[in-house]
């Protein structure tokens, strides 16, 4: 091996150490610019040690990723072994805390579920977002119920990746954008390698996560096992959840790779119960209901063909599904309605029991060609998107007046529809370099498709109840960013977004209520504008945001003929958020040894009724001017981060502005605690990492440091009208080795 070789592997090694970024994929890429190592003689190559930190913590995706166009798109990349964060529990509020503008919403017992939203959107399991697994979607189903029951632990994620909405037109459609949890990977230059992680906690958590992978020929495989037990904060609050992973791949040549898929996650949540805001200041800690159970079972298979067909072009073909199940057997009452047994019968009450069974299907085709018009570098990314799904919906069942998890009936679901979508989407966007500085890149998206809701619902009229929709759009969109020299970056760029009508909002919850049978989509725009700048030690990020939602459903109160009213389910207004994301990381103190550093992540969001009449009591009443429900106007993370070695300790603060539950803006809140104001509230945590040299890593974390005794939202349908406390203080103390 001659001076040039070794001088040209040191080189790549030490990039490829710095970035962190070479992933299993991209490794026969570079092999293949090596000289092969049987070719060569061998040497010994003294030791090399780099020291240093990472001056910032959050990252961007560059401008082609993937197959993916990025460029002039506000994006965030959160790798989780740079934070100090209770990953045992997926705590949004720090994983996500350097992401400005991310509303939590807890639900679903700690460490069960993640539910976030930005620019005023709704949070319920980060249904406005298009969520996704190494690319793969995993909404339940993107036209019947976009909620992703798919809940992978945090231990198994290596890194988090948000992209804004303004970059829609190439993965879907959604307003919120797309959030991607890539899973960590195996050990390419090993056999075999192994990691096991283990939490204990506070409230009855324990959770252990083991996984293996390595590299064999052409033939990579990773796979992980991985179970939780928590009592929970509240009585009556106890979750089991666990989750399987498996990934192989081969590489069938340097061009042409191919992998299969499967994910799995299911828990089983005993749901506390609602409490009135009088029960919330008595004991946040207390239960309403102990025999109320939610159980999410889901599977996630995949096969992706990554075929680089040459050098500047790539093509992707990605077939994958969501089935399984969302399972919930509950008493569905106000909390001023007692679950206790009778005295006639010396029986409790018979449970709903309700069964969703998901059955959706994908394939996606995206390529990826680089070229020159002129002297002009540019890019195209597009592709095409087949969804076919069946939601079967079962709802209203009688179930047993037992007390355990018992899904059995004793009289049939009062409903059981099904709600079907074909859908075809073609996109395609083009990034043109009109110079070394600017960039732009307009795009469209083409979607066609229609859904069908047939079944029946025993209090309904036969005649009344089929319901299709058409969903029939041409969304535009233009991006572009400006490098203003090698450090700052100002970037922008305006897209429509629509959102399918979802199978509750068509779903007559009595006979006193119709459907709207030309209910429209939502539909409207992401636009955006902001600048990037990277110095030695500061990174700044800001951006201005205005998101129009039109089409908002809601019910109006109306009169039959003979004088009598019933409830009309249809589009009631539109809504627009305006405001502000500010991102600043920073180092205070560096030397050799030592790191302080601060980030503040902050956003201000003016989240407005544009028009709109909704129904109450006897009356619709206007909602122009008022504030869409749990959009906080102000949302600020702040952190303060000291480094020593390889030990870091973080102090994090943490404030959310009062928001309301419903769009009449109630300023008071009702006996039953089902409408009214979420008052705002700020959190300290406390945690702190260390890493040994081989292989060992220990994470704390004391959560609400003050045992703040708060919540975050008034849910209107599941888990139940009311108020659903967050927890207070608690305490995780994780162990990891890889080997």
């Amino acid at each position: 091996m001659n001076s040039k070789t070794i001088k040209r592997l040191g080189i790549l090694g030490l990039a490829v150490c710095l970035s962190g970024n070479l992933s299993a994929q991209s490794l026969p890429q570079h092999q293949s610019q090596l000289p092969k190592a049987d070719s060569l003689p061998s040497r010994t190559l003294k030791q090399v040690t780099v020291k240093g930190f990472r001056s910032t913590v959050v990252e961007s995706l560059p401008n082609v990723h993937g197959t993916y166009l990025m460029g002039g798109k506000r994006n965030e990349v959160i790798q989780l072994t740079d934070i100090d964060a209770n990953v045992a529990e997926k705590t949004p509020r720090q994983l996500f805390a350097r992401i400005p503008g991310v509303f939590v919403y807890d639900m679903d017992g700690t460490g069960n579920q993640i539910n976030v939203a930005t620019r005023g959107l709704d949070p319920h399991r980060s249904w406005e977002n298009n969520i996704r697994q190494n690319g793969v979607i995993t909404n339940s189903d993107m036209y019947g119920y976009p909620a992703s029951h798919y809940s992978p632990p945090m231990e198994s994620i290596n890194r988090i990746e948000l992209v804004r909405g303004t970059a829609s037109l190439q993965y879907g459609a959604q307003f919120g954008g797309m959030l991607n949890y890539v899973t960590k990977g195996a050990d390419t230059t090993r056999r075999f390698g192994f990691e096991t992680v283990s939490s204990a906690g506070t409230y009855g958590l324990l959770s252990s996560f083991n996984a293996i992978g390595g590299r064999v020929g052409k033939w990579t495989y990773y796979a992980y096992y991985y179970r939780r037990h928590s009592d929970g904060y509240r009585q009556n609050s106890r979750s089991d959840a666990n989750a399987q992973f498996g990934r192989l791949q081969y590489q069938a040549t340097q061009r042409l790779g191919f992998t299969a898929e499967l994910g799995r996650s299911t828990y089983r949540y005993q749901i506390p119960g609602p409490l009135t805001d009088a029960m919330f200041a008595q004991d946040p800690r207390q239960s309403t209901r102990s025999r109320n159970y939610f159980n999410p079972d889901i599977y996630i298979p995949s096969l992706k063909a990554d075929w680089q067909l040459s050098d500047r072009t790539r093509l992707l073909w990605t077939v994958s599904a969501v089935l399984g199940a969302r399972n919930s057997v509950q008493l569905d009452a106000f909390a001023t309605v007692p679950d206790t047994i009778s005295r006639v019968t010396g029986q409790y009450r018979a449970r709903q029991v309700d069964v969703d069974n998901f059955n959706s299907y994908t394939s996606e085709w995206r390529l990826l060609h680089q070229y020159k018009l002129g002297n002009i570098n540019s890019a195209l990314a597009a592709g095409v998107q087949l969804m076919s799904n069946d939601l079967h919906r079962r709802q209203l069942g009688v179930g047993t007046t037992d007390t355990d998890f018992d899904l059995s009936l004793t009289s049939p679901f009062k409903r059981d529809l099904h709600y079907r979508t074909r859908n075809f989407a073609a996109f395609a966007e083009n990034q043109f370099r009109l110079t070394n500085r600017l960039t732009v890149s307009p795009g469209m998206r083409l979607e066609s498709g229609k859904t069908e809701m047939r079944g029946t619902i025993t209090y309904y009229a036969p005649e009344n109840l089929p319901t299709d929709i058409s969903h029939h759009f041409l969304l535009l969109g233009v991006n572009g960013e400006y490098r203003v020299n090698e450090a700052v970056k100002v970037y922008g760029g305006w897209s429509q977004a629509y959102r399918p009508v979802v199978f509750k909002d068509i779903i007559p919850t009595s006979v006193y209520e119709r459907i709207d049978k030309n209910l429209k989509d939502a539909y409207g725009y992401n636009a955006e504008i902001g600048v990037d700048g990277r110095w030695q030690g500061l990174h700044l990020n800001i951006t201005v945001f205005d998101l129009l939602y039109r089409n908002r459903l809601g019910t109006l109160l109306l009169t039959n003929a003979d004088g009598s009213n019933y409830i009309f389910r249809t589009n009631i207004g539109d809504s627009r958020s305006r405001g502000v994301e500010a991102l600043v990381e920073t180092q205070l103190v560096r030397t050799e040894k030592i790191l302080v550093s601060g980030f503040t992540s902050t956003s201000y969001n003016k989240a407005r009724y544009l028009n709109g009449r909704v129904a109450a009591g006897t009356e619709n009443r206007s909602v122009a001017g008022n504030q869409v429900e749990s959009a906080p106007e102000w949302t600020s993370r702040n952190g303060l981060t000291a480094r020593y070695g390889t030990t870091s300790l973080t102090l994090q603060y943490s404030y959310v502005s009062q928001t309301f539950s419903d769009a009449l803006n109630t300023p008071v809140a009702s006996a039953n605690g089902a409408v009214g104001p979420v008052s705002a509230y700020s959190l300290w945590d406390l945690n702190g990492t260390w890493h040994s040299k081989r292989g060992l890593t220990i994470r704390g974390s004391v959560n609400n440091l003050l045992n703040q005794q708060y919540f975050t939202k008034r849910p209107t349908f599941y888990p139940g009208p009311g108020v659903w406390p967050s927890d207070g203080r608690s305490a995780v103390l994780t162990v990891g080795l890889s080997i």
